[in-house]
């Protein structure tokens, strides 16, 4: 039996500390007993990029934001599904989840961040959005297990209903605001719809096989 091996950890700030381990070719990123991603399980998360980018297909110079890097799989789901003339701007608050995807995860990372199309910004998704009224296609956000700062308290902020509306400012006309989830959550649903989206709400599956847990991806757009 192949043992699991830690192999580096990150603080995040305000929070606990991040984990990641390998196990044989794989790895997984753990938040105390909560495992947050796994080069095993990515389908949903390539899911909330190419159903995204389907919705905005007709864009363009389509400029998406992807928030944050995690493992890469939104990213390079999106790069591969975006045109070449498209802007891809990364928010990662964690510098050492950078340094892992350029260090031991590279081959996972099959160069993405060096893509002519990204601009990569090391810092909190939240400032990118408060301070870009108007510049986004589609806003794609995976930085915890649903619509609460389990990674980080700072990140409620997101899901609030202030939160949502100034991510809606930030979207150009036509945008599309992407939550991903782990799980349903009928009152985030609810605060969507009275932030002035409309939502629709797709369940996925969590491997890209079609199998394994059923995650949630919440699409929402501003009502004229």
């Amino acid at each position: 039996m192949i043992p699991r091996e830690l192999i580096a950890t990150a603080q995040v700030p305000d929070g606990e500390e991040l984990r990641l381990y390998r196990h044989g070719r794989d790895f997984m990123i753990v938040l105390d007993r909560n495992e947050l991603m796994s080069t095993r399980q990515r389908g949903s998360e390539e899911a909330l990029a190419t159903m995204t980018c389907a919705r905005i297909a007709a864009t363009p110079r389509p400029h998406v934001l992807v928030g944050g890097y995690g493992m890469g799989f939104t990213l390079r789901a999106a790069l591969a599904a975006l045109p070449a003339h498209a802007t891809v701007t990364v928010a990662e608050v964690l510098p050492d989840i950078i340094e892992w995807a350029r260090g031991p995860m590279a081959e996972v990372a099959a160069g993405c961040l060096d893509d002519p199309r990204v601009h990569l910004v090391v810092g909190d998704v939240v400032k990118v959005i408060d301070t870009s009224p108007g510049t986004f296609d589609a806003i794609l956000l995976d930085v915890d297990n649903g619509p609460d700062g389990l990674v980080r308290p700072d990140n409620n902020r997101l899901y609030s209903r202030r939160g949502l509306a100034t991510a809606g400012e930030a979207l150009r006309p036509g945008g599309v605001l992407a939550i991903w989830s782990a799980a349903k959550d009928e009152r985030f649903v609810r605060r969507l719809h009275e932030a002035g989206f409309a939502v629709d709400e797709i369940t996925v599956r969590a491997r890209s096989n079609g199998k394994g847990a059923k995650h949630v991806i919440w699409f929402a757009t501003l009502q004229p």
